[in-house]
């Protein structure tokens, strides 16, 4: 039994930062349903792909963040797919939608509407700028992407080199935290609803998650009154905390601590620079200079010979790329790498694995990604004979002239 095996989730979402929300509820064992628009979620011709065949259903995009979910094609402009849909939301947990403020309103499936089909549904909503139910923003209706998520929030600004432009970080971290946490909010409400049996609407918005990332940069304009910029890979308040290049490539060096940046200085044979700076506030005061004496150690020597030196006394570690985390035992050992199905391919293809682990129950992907509307069959079939058979007698409520 999986953790969440009593959940049914009726996942509205595309792209992204829906699709990888309900992901992570569909790796803890929730029923996902995934209702796709005509022609289905607009990343399903995305590439990569496994093969270079027009017969392969999707890419590795739709794949990543839509493994063990089921499809359902649906026109919810369509009155018999409205009512299906309706009919769906009779019996879900969750339901969860990534469209602009006031689109679900234009069907006339907002939140106060589905509550009236289920009063305990809980309804999930992730938007660039929020919806107005849980505080109105001028924002609201403007279209976002993790671009203008990391744009707004902060983050471009404290990214990157400090003498080059705003950078996007790598992974699309404007979708993906605003999943988690909108993920968290569901959970939490589900909670809500065990105790209490009241559903309600949960909200989060790419800008406001971005800006709960970037809290470091909030509280250091507060208290300083001074903008944070960019300082590339190493730590406003925190020395030595840096990327280091090696002869064979970069390695990762944190010892800040006055234990750390002692073992550090042993292992460089340079006990003169522990004794000199033997306080955080000495090593920040001066990072510019030691900075250099510690790339001058590391640029002598390769990458492992380093992290061999250092292990067990001083937090360092290779800066590694995909090969070298397919490579690597840790990864397998946790089956952080999965393989699945890919339709149209004569492969199977690996996938990220879930990073959440219990110790009673499964997490962890639960099949590939389905085809558009390949469970429209089993979803729909006992939803319309449920609905076509004739009331049971007994089952209808006494009258008083039925005694």
């Amino acid at each position: 039994m999986s953790a969440l095996s009593d959940l049914r989730v009726l996942d509205l979402t595309q792209v992204l930062a829906g699709p990888y929300c309900t992901m992570l509820l569909a790796d803890m064992g929730a029923d996902v349903v995934k209702v796709e628009r005509p022609g289905g979620d607009l990343i399903r011709r995305n590439p990569p792909f496994a093969a270079d065949s027009e017969a392969e259903a999707y890419g590795g995009y739709f794949q990543s963040v839509n493994r063990g979910k089921r499809s359902l094609e649906l026109d919810l402009g369509d009155e018999d797919d409205r009512a299906d849909f309706l009919r769906l939301v009779e019996s879900a947990d969750v339901v969860v939608e990534n469209y602009r403020a006031g689109t679900m309103e234009t069907f006339d499936l907002e939140y106060e509407t589905l509550r009236e089909h289920n009063p305990q549904l809980i309804y999930s909503s992730i938007r660039g700028f929020g919806d107005p139910r849980t505080g109105e923003s001028p924002r609201q209706g403007q279209p976002s992407f993790d671009l203008i998520a990391q744009a707004l929030g902060g983050v471009m600004s404290i990214t990157g080199q400090p003498d080059g432009p705003p950078t996007k970080v790598g992974p699309g971290i404007g979708d993906l935290f605003t999943a988690v946490l909108n993920c968290t909010g569901i959970l939490a409400a589900v909670h809500h609803r065990e105790r209490t049996g009241e559903g309600q609407h949960v909200d989060t918005a790419m800008y406001d998650a971005m800006i709960s990332m970037c809290e470091r940069a909030i509280y250091q304009h507060s208290y300083t009154d001074e903008v944070p910029g960019r300082r590339g890979n190493s730590h406003p308040t925190l020395f030595p905390y840096d990327a280091f290049e090696a002869a064979d490539g970069y390695v990762v060096i944190a010892a800040f601590g006055d234990g750390h940046w002692t073992a550090l200085c042993r292992a460089m044979e340079r006990p003169d620079l522990a004794a000199e700076y033997d306080s955080g506030e000495a090593r920040m005061a001066n990072r510019e200079e030691l900075r250099a004496e510690i790339a001058a150690w590391t640029a002598e020597q390769r990458t492992a010979a380093i992290v061999d030196t250092l292990e067990g006394d001083v937090p360092a570690a290779p800066v590694q790329d995909t090969e070298d985390i397919f490579a690597d035992e840790h990864v397998h050992a946790r089956e952080m790498l999965q393989e699945v199905e890919q339709p149209g391919a004569d492969r199977s293809v690996t996938i990220a694995g879930s990073p959440i682990k219990f110790s009673e129950t499964a997490s962890e992907p639960g099949g590939r990604a389905p085809l558009l509307d390949e469970h429209r069959e089993e979803l729909l079939d006992d939803l319309h004979r449920e609905s076509d058979a004739p009331a049971d007698p007994a089952s209808e409520p006494t009258t008083a002239e039925d005694g």
